[in-house]
């Protein structure tokens, strides 16, 4: 019998509606931490992507100019559906929230100077950091496949975040200069990989 698969297998969007309404209800849970609720509902609830597939397709909406989950968004929906999947993917993400926000900013205009409505905001400041934090912790797992090693994977993450946290750098140039060394690094290990599984066959 052949083995049973250690994951479950991915799904895909049943049709351009499926990926609107996902989309809407992913947008609606993104208040302050998107990257939390993105890697649950694509990741563990709609098993769209694997958790790897997930990082990829991450890191790939965050260098591209634009919100990183609308980028993500439109590139699922265009992976599924061509332009139309993007389209809708794209309007699934903004046009619910953006009725929401109209609204609370209208809302807000009223209690800004409140005492109340100040620490409120700055408790869900807090929430939400710890929301991103835990989710990058979770997602480390899947640096564990990556072909540079967890261990380089950890140290570009650190000088990333030495760069732009402590010394302020801008962050077009840390993106230029780490971003193109671990670039490099990933080349060369892929190169080494494909070459090594060359050798092994007959």
């Amino acid at each position: 019998m052949p083995p049973e698969p250690l994951t479950p297998a991915l799904q895909q969007p049943k049709d351009k509606a499926d990926l609107f309404w996902s989309f809407t209800w992913l947008a609606l849970q993104g208040f302050g931490g998107v990257i939390a609720v993105v890697q649950r509902e694509l990741v563990e609830r709609k098993r769209w992507l694997t958790r790897e597939q997930f990082v990829e397709d991450w890191a790939v909406a965050q260098v591209l100019p634009g919100p990183n989950v609308v980028n993500l968004a439109m590139m699922i929906g265009g992976r599924h559906f061509g332009l139309g999947g993007a389209v809708a993917a794209l309007s699934g993400m903004l046009l619910a929230p953006l009725i929401v926000v109209l609204v609370l900013v209208a809302l807000y205009g009223q209690v800004a100077d409140s005492p109340l409505a100040t620490g409120a905001l700055r408790g869900m400041g807090a929430v939400a950091a710890g929301l991103v934090t835990a989710t990058g912790i979770r997602l480390m797992a899947a640096l564990e496949r990556n072909p540079m090693g967890m261990a380089t994977c950890v140290l570009l993450a650190a000088v990333t975040f030495v760069a732009i946290a402590l010394l302020r750098w801008p962050l077009v140039w840390v993106l230029l200069g780490v971003g193109a060394v671990a670039c490099l690094r990933a080349s060369q290990m892929l190169s080494r990989q494909a070459l090594a599984q060359s050798g092994e066959q007959p």
